[in-house]
């Protein structure tokens, strides 16, 4: 109990003014907790405040098209997180009459709802005694009980998660959760925590043993995997190109492109025009074909850096896929997309 009123009494003191600890209603604590997965309230505060303005209720983010729903995610990436805001929303509002589960159990059997996110609505909302574990609160119980288990094991996960619930203030666990996780993010940094005027620098270990920059332990991830993108860009006449919609469970899903090809290196022009890849997206022999950017831009993601360059091509082609190239920017694409648009569409409209 001595850790949890430290916590809660520093939380008081310096807790960021954010609108979703204005309410305990359970639409606004899941929409920030989903935006918040992987991501630094920096920059999911502007998603929110845009979702909440156009998708006040989940009546209203259930109505909305998926098409709708990643185009304002644009930019905020995993956009799994999106599919599933979606799918759970149509399924509170149609089946659950607009009523989100009130257990942590319940929540749990919410699309994209898993340990951490059910655990901090039920407390939040409900004020469930049920303890959240994300990598703040990793962060600061290893440090502060020198715990060298690595938080991303199966016996780490289990061993944090079971100090966590024994530490937790059941009597007010919505604060409690909110606090360790604020601590986390504000005081104890991954880098220049600070120490000096810490609460617990009488009691932490690896601030005792001059471990901090030790913890939290993780495994190493698996090796960075490189892909080679080549975007097909074309102009059909009369201002037209030719977008497609990606499918399948790799990244962005659901998002819309430009045909690509991808390969397993930089390709010369020779080389990529000699792919049956190439002769089958596109068909007409008559075309010119331009590198747009020679050194390809790296888009780094957690788990793969993606090596891209867009080829511009003029073509008598037709297709079914094709539309305005001024209206590429109104359907959901990856950023990746958008910041060549924001580059291109000046030059190609001059």
């Amino acid at each position: 109990m001595v850790l949890s009123n430290r916590l809660m009494h520093w939380y008081l003191q310096n807790k960021r003014d954010l609108p979703w600890r204005k309410t305990h209603e359970p639409y606004q604590i899941w929409l920030s907790e989903i935006m918040l997965q992987q991501t630094r309230i920096e920059q999911g505060l502007p998603y929110f405040l845009k979702f909440i303005k156009a998708y006040p209720t989940v009546f209203d983010l259930a109505r909305a098209t998926l098409d709708e729903v990643l185009k304002l995610w644009q930019g905020l990436g995993y956009y799994s997180r999106a599919r599933n805001l979606h799918e759970t929303a149509k399924y509170v509002a149609f089946e659950l009459n607009g009523k989100f589960p009130d257990s942590y159990k319940g929540l749990l059997k919410l699309k994209g709802v898993g340990d951490y996110t059910a655990s901090a609505i039920a407390s939040i909302c409900y004020n469930e005694p049920v303890a959240v574990v994300d990598g703040n609160v990793y962060r600061v119980l290893s440090r502060i009980f020198e715990i060298d288990t690595p938080i991303n094991s199966t016996s780490g996960i289990k061993e944090f998660k079971k100090l966590a619930q024994e530490l937790l203030n059941t009597k007010d666990p919505a604060t409690h959760n909110q606090a360790i996780m604020e601590f986390g993010a504000l005081h104890c940094k991954p880098q220049n925590p600070k120490c000096e005027t810490c609460p617990f620098n009488d009691k932490c270990l690896a601030l005792k043993n001059d471990r901090i920059k030790e913890l939290p332990v993780k495994l190493k991830k698996s090796k960075v995997k490189k892909r080679y993108f080549n975007y097909l860009v074309f102009n059909l006449g009369d201002e037209k190109t030719i977008l497609e919609q990606r499918t399948g469970k790799g990244i962005w899903n659901g998002l819309y492109q430009f045909p690509l090809i991808e390969s397993d290196e930089l390709l010369e022009e020779n080389q990529l025009i000699g792919l049956q890849a190439f002769k089958e997206s596109v068909p007409d022999s008559n075309i010119q074909i331009e590198l747009h950017n020679e050194t390809p831009i790296v888009h780094k993601l957690s788990h793969q850096h993606l090596f891209t360059r867009f080829w511009l091509i003029d073509s008598n082609a037709t297709s079914d896929n094709s539309v305005y190239i001024k209206k590429v920017a109104d359907y959901p694409v990856p950023v990746l997309i958008e910041n060549f648009l924001n580059e291109y569409l000046p030059d190609a409209f001059k």
